[in-house]
């Protein structure tokens, strides 16, 4: 038994509760109970303590789209790379990185993205893998990275034709492989989708290829009119637009994650409703590359279960929900849009993605669910309530105000310090394998 409380607790349940000096107590992989501190410390009396010393116990933080494969890039300047537009961003750099990728890359990249969420109060990770330098075993190299660190983690292989038929297929063999992998995994710590680049890099071979290799309990996570060049793509080639496109595939359904969704229109919308498909807005991505805000708010309105995620820009959620908040309000010129709509895809949204893969509920301290728990160094300089604690999340909190993650019942980082695991010589492992992916790149 494991005990962590003295602090702010806040279930994130529904209803939302705080807990002024609250406590949670861990039986092994789940949530025994939450509570008073006292009464607890008094029911469990040889339980293990964990001391919060008046800071947030909270769950962990779900990132429900993003792209380890980006870790190398930070600091990179690629010889000749002056993007125009989103198909020069797409080609001069993600693909022009991960075609230098080789699996040791993967996997340090992987290393230091898990370390990075567990330092950020993450404890789940749906992440959308390329690495067209060496493909074979990369999703492996990153559950393997991902058992080392002791994150939960939903992984896919990003299928294209951008670079052929042959790597297409290894593309799709690494998916249905890693599927089958999971899919004997009795421990809810990893799970395998389809994973599929964007349609105007997909034929309708190669969606009919991943549909038949990919089983029926199991879903698709695919970037959704990320760009209007994908649109264009669509309408030209196929007469109808992307949404459209991929439910005649069968590529929709409840299992699937639409990412983006920026260039859709209501009938779209209503598609993805229909079919259950799930939608993951990253906004600092969206503004980074210049390809507009999606109609998130809308989607919400509409019933469309919608998260959040980062694509690869960062590991801090808070970080991302801040961003969103300001791009809505500032898209629709608003000073009243998104104060809910943000929590939610963060707060809601995220745990209900996470519900259609994992067995446990995640994103919530209560009875039963997983024992994800983070505790944060947060102190409030006003009232804190269940009713306002999105505002001082927005206003106040970071992921880097976090001090101790819980993950599976198993302390990860206790007091800043993380536990079995060599941070820095990792990180000095990546740096070396981050300047040989640059001198390939610029050698080129």
């Amino acid at each position: 038994m494991l005990l962590v409380g003295n602090g702010r607790l806040v279930t994130r349940g529904m209803p939302n509760r705080v807990l002024e000096n609250g406590c949670v107590a861990i039986e092994e992989t789940r949530i025994q109970e939450v509570g008073d501190t006292a009464q607890l410390r008094t029911k469990y009396p040889d339980a293990q303590w964990i001391d919060a010393k008046g800071g947030m116990i909270l769950p962990g933080l779900i990132n429900a789209h993003n792209h380890i494969y980006s870790a190398f890039s930070r600091g990179i300047s690629i010889r000749g790379y002056q993007p125009k537009g989103f198909l020069d961003v797409l080609d001069g750099m993600w693909w022009t990185i991960d075609r230098h990728l080789l699996l040791e890359d993967t996997r340090y990249s992987a290393l230091c993205t898990y370390i990075d969420c567990i330092k950020n109060g993450v404890t789940t990770v749906f992440d959308h893998h390329a690495s067209y330098g060496e493909i074979p075993g990369s999703l492996f190299a990153i559950a393997d990275a991902a058992k080392e660190c002791g994150v939960r983690t939903c992984l896919c292989y990003e299928v294209s034709d951008r670079d052929g038929e042959e790597k297409m297929r290894q593309a799709v063999r690494e998916n249905a492989e890693f599927i089958r992998f999971c899919q004997q995994d009795e421990s809810d710590m990893y799970k395998g989708m389809m994973g599929l680049h964007a349609s105007f890099t997909l034929s309708d071979t190669t969606l009919d290829f991943c549909r038949e290799n990919t089983p029926r309990e199991v879903g698709f996570h695919i970037h959704v009119a990320e760009g209007m060049d994908d649109v264009y793509d669509s309408l030209k080639k196929y007469g109808k637009r992307v949404v459209n496109r991929l439910f005649d595939h069968d590529i929709l359904g409840e299992k699937s994650i639409a990412g983006h969704g920026i260039h859709i229109n209501g009938l779209e919308m209503e598609i993805l409703k229909q079919t259950g498909t799930m939608v993951v807005h990253n906004p600092e991505s969206n503004m980074g590359n210049a390809v507009g805000c999606p109609p998130t708010i809308e989607m919400i309105h509409r019933g469309l279960t919608v998260g959040l995620g980062t694509d690869g820009y960062t590991n801090d959620m808070y970080e991302s929900m801040k961003a969103a908040n300001c791009l809505h309000k500032h898209h629709l010129c608003d000073p009243t849009a998104a104060w809910g709509e943000v929590p939610y895809m963060l707060f809601q949204g995220n745990p209900a993605i996470g519900a259609r893969y994992f067995s446990h509920k995640l994103g919530v301290l209560e009875a039963g669910a997983a024992a994800d728990v983070i505790v944060t160094d947060y102190d409030p300089l006003t009232p804190l309530t269940a009713d306002n604690i999105d505002g001082h999340t927005l206003f106040g909190m970071t992921g880097r105000q976090t001090v101790t993650t819980i993950i599976n019942g198993k302390v990860r980082m206790k007091d800043r310090k993380l536990v079995d695991i060599d941070e820095q010589e990792v990180l000095a492992k990546a740096r070396s394998q981050a300047k040989a992916v640059w001198d390939r790149i610029n050698a080129r």
